[in-house]
């Protein structure tokens, strides 16, 4: 890298209890041990960080809590990089909403923007926290290497913001469980460096 003022890696969680199903923020599934093993494996012998950010919800912060623990890290909890609100859907997997519903899910994909499941978060409102928390943290974290704990939602979000993608089109990106991204500031402009990386860069 060249001396970003800012470089910051963001994993995803692993696989939660349960496996994969729509958790948004309303379900807080520990991770499972799939899950940890996940994680571990992505940040193994990584000693880059100045500080360690997390969604508050568990199958982030746990991970979060080992890694700045073992690390001697500040841990700072943001609750605005929690999961988007799924409403209704919160649960259930892929394959019990298409059972029930088909169209209504064949929907939202097309068009998440305008086809919320029943109950759920505003993509709008959701995009904007998760926008403004970022922008606080960068600020904060000005000079550093820091790692962000999240969702796939969440980096979704991120990405949209720092690329300037149309609200709709955030869920054609496909986040794996422990993946990573990583974006440096350089210039005082954000340069996305990778998605779905299996291991950290050091």
């Amino acid at each position: 890298m060249k001396n970003p003022r800012l470089f910051v890696d963001v994993i995803r969680h692993g696989e939660p209890v349960g496996g994969a199903r729509y958790r948004g923020h309303g379900i807080d599934d520990p991770l499972s041990e799939k899950g940890w093993r996940q994680m571990r494996a992505a940040v193994a012998g990584a000693t880059v960080w100045d500080a360690v950010y997390s969604s508050p919800l568990r199958r982030c912060r746990a991970f979060a809590e080992a890694v700045a623990a073992e690390r001697r890290l500040p841990l700072t909890i943001v609750d605005d990089f929690r999961e988007v609100g799924f409403g209704r859907w919160e649960g259930h997997t892929k394959a019990e909403l298409i059972a029930r519903d088909a169209e209504a899910f064949a929907a939202f994909y097309r068009d998440p923007l305008r086809h919320r499941p029943p109950g759920a978060e505003p993509l709008a409102d959701f995009l904007g926290r998760v926008r403004a928390a970022w922008q606080a943290m960068v600020a904060e974290a000005e000079g550093a290497r820091v790692l962000v704990v999240a969702h796939a939602g969440v980096m979704r979000a991120i990405l949209a913001g720092l690329l300037g993608l149309d609200a709709a089109a955030i869920y054609r990106v496909t986040i794996k469980n422990a993946g990573l991204m990583a974006v440096a500031y350089r210039d005082g402009e954000p340069h996305l460096e990778w998605v779905n990386r299996r291991r950290i860069d050091d």
